[in-house]
Protein backbone atom coordinates (compact mmCIF):
# COMPACT_ATOMS: atom_id res chain seq x y z
CA UNK A 1 0.00 0.00 0.00
CA UNK A 2 1.31 3.35 -1.21
CA UNK A 3 0.84 6.57 1.12
CA UNK A 4 1.04 10.21 -0.26
CA UNK A 5 3.41 12.82 1.41
CA UNK A 6 2.63 16.26 1.25
CA UNK A 7 5.97 18.49 1.30
CA UNK A 8 6.27 22.38 1.31
CA UNK A 9 9.20 24.07 -0.13
CA UNK A 10 10.17 27.17 -1.13
CA UNK A 11 9.77 27.62 -4.70
CA UNK A 12 13.64 27.91 -5.45
CA UNK A 13 14.22 24.64 -3.79
CA UNK A 14 11.35 23.48 -5.67
CA UNK A 15 13.00 24.82 -8.59
CA UNK A 16 16.08 23.27 -7.67
CA UNK A 17 14.84 19.87 -6.95
CA UNK A 18 13.16 19.54 -10.32
CA UNK A 19 16.18 20.23 -12.17
CA UNK A 20 18.26 17.94 -10.37
CA UNK A 21 15.31 15.48 -11.37
CA UNK A 22 15.83 16.51 -14.95
CA UNK A 23 19.22 16.19 -15.27
CA UNK A 24 18.78 12.40 -14.24
CA UNK A 25 15.37 12.16 -16.43
CA UNK A 26 13.72 11.19 -13.52
CA UNK A 27 10.44 12.72 -12.46
CA UNK A 28 10.66 14.95 -9.42
CA UNK A 29 8.86 12.23 -6.80
CA UNK A 30 11.06 9.54 -7.92
CA UNK A 31 14.07 11.95 -7.69
CA UNK A 32 12.72 12.46 -3.65
CA UNK A 33 11.90 8.80 -3.17
CA UNK A 34 15.86 8.32 -3.82
CA UNK A 35 16.78 10.61 -1.86
CA UNK A 36 14.59 10.31 1.32
CA UNK A 37 15.97 6.17 0.80
CA UNK A 38 18.95 7.20 0.43
CA UNK A 39 18.65 9.37 3.60
CA UNK A 40 17.13 6.51 5.37
CA UNK A 41 20.01 4.25 5.13
CA UNK A 42 22.72 6.08 6.02
CA UNK A 43 20.87 7.18 9.05
CA UNK A 44 22.97 6.12 12.21
CA UNK A 45 21.04 4.80 15.24
CA UNK A 46 22.77 4.20 18.44
CA UNK A 47 23.38 1.21 19.62
CA UNK A 48 20.97 0.08 22.67
CA UNK A 49 23.83 -2.07 23.72
CA UNK A 50 26.59 1.47 24.14
CA UNK A 51 23.99 2.84 25.90
CA UNK A 52 23.11 0.53 27.90
CA UNK A 53 26.50 -0.06 29.14
CA UNK A 54 27.24 3.91 29.51
CA UNK A 55 23.92 3.91 31.78
CA UNK A 56 25.46 1.10 33.86
CA UNK A 57 28.97 2.89 34.07
CA UNK A 58 26.75 5.95 35.43
CA UNK A 59 25.37 4.39 37.70
CA UNK A 60 28.37 2.42 39.38
CA UNK A 61 29.99 6.08 40.71
CA UNK A 62 28.71 7.56 43.76
CA UNK A 63 27.40 11.18 43.54
CA UNK A 64 25.93 13.56 45.93
CA UNK A 65 22.35 13.39 46.26
CA UNK A 66 20.16 15.43 48.25
CA UNK A 67 16.50 15.79 49.26
CA UNK A 68 14.31 16.83 46.73
CA UNK A 69 12.77 19.71 48.69
CA UNK A 70 16.13 21.67 49.60
CA UNK A 71 17.56 20.95 46.17
CA UNK A 72 15.05 22.84 44.96
CA UNK A 73 14.93 25.50 47.03
CA UNK A 74 18.84 25.84 46.28
CA UNK A 75 17.62 26.06 42.67
CA UNK A 76 15.19 29.39 43.18
CA UNK A 77 18.01 30.71 44.87
CA UNK A 78 20.22 30.13 42.26
CA UNK A 79 17.76 32.15 39.84
CA UNK A 80 17.15 34.57 42.13
CA UNK A 81 20.26 35.58 42.89
CA UNK A 82 20.58 34.46 46.28
CA UNK A 83 22.97 32.51 47.67
CA UNK A 84 22.98 29.82 49.88
CA UNK A 85 24.01 30.54 53.51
Amino acid sequence: MTKRLQVLLEDDELAEIQELARRRRQTTAAWVREALRKAREETVYPDAIRKLRAVREASSFSYPVADIEPMLGEIEMGYSGELPT
